[in-house]
Parts: C-alpha cells; sequence; structure tokens
C-alpha cells in the first residue's frame, strides 16, 4: 500500500501540451479514477505514473520517495492493459507467474503467489489453459492475477474493461472494487465511460484537453459540479442546458421561464451578470398530470421521442422551435408523441453557471 503525489506534472509532446500541472495526492488504498473524453490525457498521466512516459515537468512521489527518473521495475507498480496482453504461447499459470520469474524470485513463493491470486479471482481451475482456451471476461482475470501476484505498492488500471461485453462489464467491476478493497492496494483507473467512473471511484479526476476539471467524490461531482462541462460530463442522461436573460425578482427568461433559488439569485446578482447558463438533469423533471397544481417551476412543451428504458422512460420534449429538453420520467406514466405535457421542476435542482467562464455560481 502506498500514497501517491503528483506536483505540477506536465507533459508535452514538440509543440502539444498533453497534460498540464497535473496535482492530486492519494490516501492509502484509495480508488482513484481518471476520467474524459479521448485525447484528454488520462492514459498519458497513468503512463507517467508507471514509468512508460517521462514527465516534461513535475514531480511523482510514491511513499514520498521521488521515483522520476526510475524504471518501471523500480517503482513497484503494476499495470492492467485494455488489450490484456497476455502470451499466447503460455498457459494461464506461465502467464501468471512470468513477472516473478524475471525478478528471480523463488519457484516455491512464484508458486504460492500464483496459486493464491487464482483463488482470489476465482480462476483456479484455469491455470492449464491457453489464452485463445479463454472467454474476454477470463482473459481480464488472468491480467489482474498477473498484476496481483506482484503484491505492487500501486496498482494501475488503463480502461480494462473496454474490451467486454456490456453485461460482463458490469459484473467485472463489482469484481475489481471487491479485489481492491480486499487488498487494499492504491489503485489507478482509466475510463471514458462516466457511468464506471461513478460506480467505482473513491475519487474521481474529471480531465479535458490535458487539464484537471475536478476531483472530488462520486456523489459531490454529480450534486456540485465546478463548470459546464463537469456538469454536462457526469450524469447520464447529460444534464439540460438553456441560455437565459436575468430578470428582477429571481426570474430567468428567454425560451425558458425559471425562478432560481436565493442562494443561486444572490450568486447571480454578486457577479452583476445580464445572461447565465441554466442548467437541470432529466431525472429532476417530472410529469404532471392534467389540471395538477405545482408550486414548482412549470414547462410546458410537445413530447417529440419516447425512450422506453425499463425501470425508467426517457421523453424529449420540444419547447420552442430550437429548444429540446430530456426528462427521465416514471413508466408507468409515458406519453406518446405529440402529445402536450408539463413538467414539474423543484428550484434546488437548478445549476446556474457563468457563460463568460463557464464556471458553477453555487
Amino acid at each position: 500500500m502506498a500514497t501517491v503525489q503528483l506536483e505540477n506534472v506536465s507533459k508535452r509532446y514538440g509543440e502539444v501540451l498533453a497534460v498540464q500541472q497535473f496535482n492530486l495526492t492519494t490516501m492509502d488504498g484509495e480508488f482513484i479514477v481518471l476520467v474524459g473524453p479521448s485525447g484528454c490525457g488520462k492514459t498519458t498521466t497513468m503512463r507517467m505514473i508507471a514509468g512508460l512516459e517521462a514527465i516534461t515537468e513535475g514531480s511523482i512521489r510514491i511513499d514520498g520517495r521521488n521515483v522520476v527518473g526510475m524504471i518501471p521495475r523500480e517503482r513497484d507498480v503494476a499495470m492492467v492493459f485494455q488489450n490484456y496482453a497476455l502470451f499466447p504461447h503460455m498457459n494461464v499459470y506461465g502467464n501468471m507467474a512470468f513477472g516473478l520469474r524475471l525478478r528471480k524470485v523463488p519457484r516455491t513463493q512464484v508458486d504460492a503467489h500464483v496459486r493464491n491470486a487464482a483463488r482470489i479471482l476465482g480462476i483456479e481451475h484455469l491455470l492449464n489453459r491457453r489464452p485463445k482456451e479463454l472467454s474476454g471476461g477470463q482473459r481480464q482475470r488472468v491480467a489482474l492475477g498477473r498484476a496481483i501476484v506482484r503484491e505492487p505498492r500501486v496498482f494501475l488500471m488503463d480502461e480494462p474493461l473496454s474490451n467486454i461485453d456490456a453485461k460482463l462489464r458490469v459484473e467485472m467491476r463489482a469484481e475489481i472494487i471487491r479485489l481492491q478493497r480486499r487488498l487494499g492496494v492504491t489503485t489507478f483507473y482509466v475510463t471514458h465511460d462516466q457511468v464506471e467512473a461513478l460506480s467505482m471511484g473513491d475519487r474521481i479526476v474529471v480531465m479535458l484537453e490535458g487539464k484537471i476539471q475536478q476531483i472530488g467524490k462520486p456523489r459531490e461531482l454529480y450534486a456540485k459540479p465546478s463548470n459546464r462541462y463537469v456538469a454536462g460530463f457526469i450524469g447520464s442522461p447529460s444534464m439540460n442546458f438553456v441560455r437565459g436573460q436575468v430578470l428582477p425578482g429571481r426570474r430567468i427568461g428567454g425560451d425558458l421561464h425559471l425562478t432560481l433559488p436565493a442562494r443561486l439569485a444572490d450568486a447571480v446578482a454578486r457577479q452583476n451578470l445580464k445572461e447565465v447558463w441554466v442548467g437541470f438533469r432529466p431525472e429532476h423533471l417530472h410529469l404532471l398530470r392534467a389540471g395538477q397544481n405545482s408550486p414548482e417551476n412549470v414547462i410546458e412543451g410537445t413530447v417529440d421521442v419516447v425512450e422506453p428504458q425499463g425501470s425508467n422512460t426517457l421523453v424529449q420534449v420540444a419547447v420552442t422551435e430550437k429548444l429540446r429538453l430530456n426528462a427521465l420520467v416514471d413508466p408507468l406514466f409515458e406519453p406518446a408523441p405529440g402529445d402536450r405535457v408539463r413538467l414539474g421542476l423543484g428550484e434546488e435542482a437548478i445549476h446556474v453557471f457563468d457563460p463568460a467562464t463557464d464556471e458553477s455560481l453555487g
């Protein structure tokens, strides 16, 4: 187990600054998820921690020791890759034992480590099989086992579940969470899937264009996003955004007329803004029945698209010719395309962002 500290870490490829001033300190045994779109710098950051990429600026410390300049083997980290990287000519036992044999670990210790990892992962019966005889999930367990036997201070996982089907991905997600908690090893996990990030991380690092946008616990990122990018990226379906004019009396006008909570209205007034971005999540909109009065904001529109999703129904509502909102509603109260509907929205579910900086105002 270990703490990992990245201070002002940057990576430049020629004129391209892939990672900019990355700062993060982990707790011992913490599960950190790096999330963001392709090209945001998350894998580059992971590779710098591993020693597979040289940093341009800054320092990386593992348990207080500066590891910059050390080769990967000296850093005592283990990495699980997206493509498994198993040797096809070796059986499962050989693949899991390979790293230990390179390090000249005694044979009896190698055998004990491999069989213990296989028992933890439930693959003891697969030790004599070759990779081609395994399913995608079994191959992923072998890749995890190869990392476990090293007993590293830090696990690094680079989109390890992206090559398996959706159902198995959910199962393996839970498997990795249980495994990490059982071993207590500080873990960095890279993904572009925000649902995966929210379900796995103790803390999440949201990245864009090489920069950290926000670091926080899953609930914090969902409830209090620092800017419009994080608000739109975290949560599924994505947050609705509407540009509006600031009116007297806590009101927002334009394509949508809404009343802000007092705390947000005060923040807007302090900034002396004339326009703002207003955001609210589809799950915070609910359909009002005919004649039902509501103390909340009421939005009227015409149902455009209905997408049943089992436990919920995603409804796209056309408020104006250009403005369409997504609402996640009860499947028992399912409108049809073309129906006129009224949506309720509580004041406290509203987020407001400065249009000049995209920063949250509360």
